[in-house]
């Protein structure tokens, strides 16, 4: 009877994996993103937001620098790529199909991870604007992602200074501005 309990048992870091992807969801689903930024309320562009968020926060939790980082980092990630399959189960995409729409939001997730990621390292503006008018604005001017490439860039300062634990229960973003 206790193995059967331990196997239906959340465990606290997937508590802490599930309240990080939350917390990422209610940020990138802020009004602001739509009415001040211009972002499409579709579901392509919903998702841009939902990754650069996710992104933004597995990139803090990784700087920590420790095992505790690096797992609540991989927690967050495993959340997410959970929610992406719950989702397209949602919207009745069959069994059979759900293994190649996965690896194609899995391709489409690592591609944008690692488009935003080395910008965002290193401050480079223009190139996280590029990457950002590209894929939430489907555009091939940079300025269109000038506004949201400046919001990740502040949101990634913002959660540097804060520390794991405030990350971890209520990380404090940048303010959304035009």
């Amino acid at each position: 009877m206790i193995m059967l309990q331990n196997l239906f048992r959340t465990r606290p870091r997937e508590r802490l994996g599930q309240s990080l992807y939350e917390a990422a969801v209610r940020q990138a689903r802020d009004p602001a993103f739509y009415t001040r930024l211009g972002v499409a309320d579709r579901i392509d562009a919903r998702f841009e937001l939902y990754t650069l968020h996710v992104l933004l926060l597995v990139m803090r939790l990784r700087d920590e620098g420790d095992a505790r980082g690096g797992e609540a980092a991989q927690d967050l990630f495993n959340t997410y790529v959970s929610a992406l399959d719950h989702a397209l189960r949602e919207l009745g995409v069959g069994d059979i199909s759900v293994g190649k729409k996965m690896r194609k939001l899995g391709e489409a997730l690592y591609g944008r991870m690692t488009a935003y990621e080395g910008p965002l390292r290193d401050g480079d503006a223009a190139a996280l604007a590029a990457g950002l008018a590209r894929n939430v604005f489907e555009s091939g001017e940079a300025a269109s992602g000038g506004a949201l490439a400046a919001y990740a860039l502040a949101s990634r300062d913002r959660l540097a200074a804060q520390s794991f634990d405030t990350v971890a229960t209520a990380p404090q973003w940048a303010e959304v501005t035009a």
